[in-house]
Order: structure tokens, then sequence, then C-alpha cells
């Protein structure tokens, strides 16, 4: 079946996450995906391990899947010349250099949209492409920082706690293929393409949502609360007699149902606890009291009891549980593709399903450099001797 983004091309001139992931999803819609990497080098996260498979770390082969590789070192007259003429028939390009690094090179959005109107350009960088910040590198880790993200992340007398994956970076790339995806919509109307401006600064400010719209609709900062919910109450972790697990009562009534499940119906008219605005009030007393039944039963044993009852809740799993998850299988979030170095590896599936554009992993993580000779000869007619004198120059490796 045909795949949504079929006939679209993308340059992808990006590195290690933000980037790769943006045009891992479009590579994921069917975007023909072309990843120019330096020569001899390559993207950063080929580098970042172990664990390894194959000759690959297994960091680059999260993001990188449904793409070609090339390299081309951009520095160069002739890989200028090489990416020049990629563009013309490109449809979209996503870089994460820092701000007028390519502008500089002569191959930024004004050059080579000057060749191909059409074109749609997304920069993704720290903090923007002007302003006091522009100049500065962007990282994930200082983002969740900078924007706040850490400052209600951890346990209310603990330090500051990032999140244990790089979310700004991942999010930021899902922001930005929304744009693209926009833009490509747009340009159906108007036959232009336009720049992208995305940063990981401004994508962790949009996505602190309720607490930050607490924030600017009471001007009091919010505290951290650990796995604690601000606005409701219990709304976090429990232990249990064997595992952690969270349990969610949104409601009053959802809190009724929970009392009864442990036993503690007297909890129920009790004035501290009998609507939501008094139990988050009188926490610090209500906690303790249910942490207390709950540790006596197993993980198991309470949530087939609070989920029959409607009530939000689930196991704390680890990654082992997670993708043997039934439903994980279910949805095919592992999946299992030929890669030439690493034999058989496992990648996490596409998280979304459409009905009549399937999206699909067809193409495995690539090698440094694996479709530079395929994209030279086949897609701009490049015959063997020329490639082999890009080769002994250095353009290419």
């Amino acid at each position: 079946m045909q795949r949504p983004l079929e006939g679209i091309r993308v340059l992808d001139l990006s590195r290690v996450l933000a980037g790769p992931y943006c045009t891992m999803v479009l590579g994921d819609l069917g975007a023909d995906v072309i990843k120019v990497e330096q020569p001899g080098t390559g993207d950063d996260t080929r580098r970042w391990g172990p664990p390894w498979a194959g000759t690959e770390s297994a960091y680059y082969l999260c993001v990188n899947r449904n793409k070609r590789s090339i390299t081309l070192d951009l520095k160069s007259e002739e890989g200028k010349i090489i990416l020049t003429k990629l563009a013309r028939d490109a449809d979209i390009v996503v870089e994460n250099f820092k701000v007028g690094t390519l502008d500089r090179l002569g191959i930024g959005y004004s050059d080579l949209s000057s060749v191909n109107p059409e074109l749609i350009w997304c920069s993704i960088t720290g903090y923007g492409q002007d302003g006091p910040y522009a100049g500065k590198a962007g990282y994930d880790f200082v983002a969740q920082g900078e924007a706040g993200i850490m400052s209600i992340t951890g346990e209310a007398n603990g330090e500051p706690m990032k999140v244990g994956v790089a979310v700004v970076d991942i999010t930021t790339g899902l922001f930005s293929s929304n744009a693209i995806l926009a833009a490509l919509h747009a340009r159906h109307a108007t036959g232009q393409g336009q720049y992208i401006d995305s940063t990981l600064f401004t994508s962790a400010m949009a996505w602190l949502a309720n607490v930050g719209s607490s924030y600017l609709t009471t001007g009091e900062l919010p505290q951290r609360l650990g796995n604690a919910h601000p606005s409701i109450v219990p709304y976090q972790t429990f232990p249990t007699k064997d595992l952690w697990i969270i349990i969610g009562a949104g409601n009053d009534r959802q809190f009724a149902s929970l009392c009864r499940i442990i036993q503690r119906e007297d909890l129920i008219e009790d004035p501290r606890f009998n609507d939501n605005p008094s139990r988050v009030e009188n926490r610090d007393e209500l906690i303790p009291i249910l942490e207390t039944v709950l540790r006596t039963r197993t993980a198991d044993e309470w949530l087939e009891e609070i989920s029959t009852a409607g009530i939000p809740c689930g196991p704390i799993n680890t990654l082992d549980r997670v993708f043997e998850h039934p439903q994980a299988k279910h949805r095919n979030m592992v999946v299992e593709i030929e890669h030439p170095t690493a034999g058989t590896v496992k990648l996490a599936g596409i998280p979304f399903q459409m009905s009549g554009t399937p999206p699909a992993i067809l193409r495995h993580p690539p090698l440094l450099g694996e479709h530079t000779e395929e994209v030279l000869g086949q897609d701009l007619g490049y015959d063997n001797a020329r490639i082999a004198r890009l080769r002994e120059s250095g353009v290419i490796s």
C-alpha cells in the first residue's frame, strides 16, 4: 500500500537526536530521506556506545531507520555543488547547524530556495535564529533546566531532576515534523515553500502545559512534588508488596471506589478527604494512610480490582516488562529488521497506525555513506569515474 509521504524527498543535514527524530518520522511516513553526513565521521551518535549492534551504536540505530546515507564535505566547492543539485529536486531540508553556518558556506536557506522556491526548510537550534541567545548552542539537558522542566521534576526536598530520556530533543523533533507537514499542506495552495525556525528552548516551554498555565494565572511558582499531582489527590505512585504502581483517582466517585476496594470506607465521609480540594490540602495526612494499606498486597492483586472499578492505574514497568507487554506486542512496538553488520536488529515500532496509507519500516539505519554511489549515480547521473574522483579528493568517503 502507498505510504502518505511517498514522492516527497527530504535532505537531512541534522545529527544527534532532534533533527534525526524529525526526519525518521517523515521517513516512516514514506518520504525518501537522504541523510547527508561528514566523510569519515558522520553523525556524532555513531560513536555514542556501548552498547553496539554490529558496527553501529544502539543510540544511532534508534532514530535513523528509513533513510539513505551519503557522505559529503559541505565545506568543499564540489560538495556544495552536489548539495545544491540535490536541493533542486528536494521538498524538505532539515538541519541543526549553529545559526549562520550554512549561510556562510553559501548553502543556506536563501541560497537553496533561490534554486527551488518550493523548498521547505526547517532549522532546529537551541534558541532560534535571532534574539539575545541565538548564538548559543542548544542541548537537551540544558533546555530542560533553562525552560523550567527540571524545577518541577524531582522529589519535594530533593534536587531538580531531568527526565530519563532526552524528551526536549524528541518533542522538538515532533513539533518540527508537525510544522513541516503543515508547510507541505500550505504549499499545495501557494506553490511556495517556507522557512521553519524550531527551537529546543521554546519546545520545552510549550510542554509546560497546565503547570505553565497555572503560573501565568496565579504568579505562584510551582513546587516539586515527586510523582504526585499538584491539583489531584490521590494521583501518584504507591508501593505495594512487590512493585510500585500508579493510581490516579481523578474525581470523588473514583476516590470513593478506591476506598471501598481497600476497605477504608471511613475515608469517604471524612471532611479532610471528602472532596478533591480537601484531599489536596490534606495530602500529607491521606497518602500515608493509603500507602500503609497498599503495601499489604501485590501489585497484580490491587491492579485487577482497581482497574475493574474504572480507576486509572497501572504498574511501573521496567523495560523488560514494557517490551513484553501484551498490548505492545499487539501494536507491533518491537520490529525486527536485517542489518548489514549486525544481523537482525530490534527497533521500537511506529507508535501510530493509519488505515489507508500505513507507515512502515522498510530500510535499516544506514551505514555511513552506504548510499553515496546510489544517490550520486542514480539520482544525479554521475558516472563511476566522476564518483571515484570525488572520493579521491575527499569530497565523499
